[in-house]
């Protein structure tokens, strides 16, 4: 159940100081959790991967993710 599934964002600064949105708190298969991942880098235009049960996007993008988990049903808490 997608609304059980508390997801926190959080910003990790990687090489060159770039910055990376990383959602985890997810309950999902591997599946599940690429088509998420494909959706919220189409929906905030930029790249990302799964990685050991999380999605990271590249950029900052707290402002947008936390909207379009919530459209989806999820809980976030930020």
């Amino acid at each position: 159940e997608t609304a059980e599934q508390r997801l926190s964002i959080r910003i990790e600064r990687r090489r060159y100081d770039k910055p990376v949105t990383i959602v985890e708190g997810f309950d999902l298969s591997d599946d599940e959790l690429q088509s998420i991942a494909s959706d919220l880098k189409k929906a905030v235009g930029a790249g990302g991967t799964v990685d050991d049960g999380r999605v990271e996007l590249q950029g900052d993008h707290r402002a947008r993710v936390p909207e379009l988990l919530r459209e989806r049903g999820y809980d976030v808490r930020e």
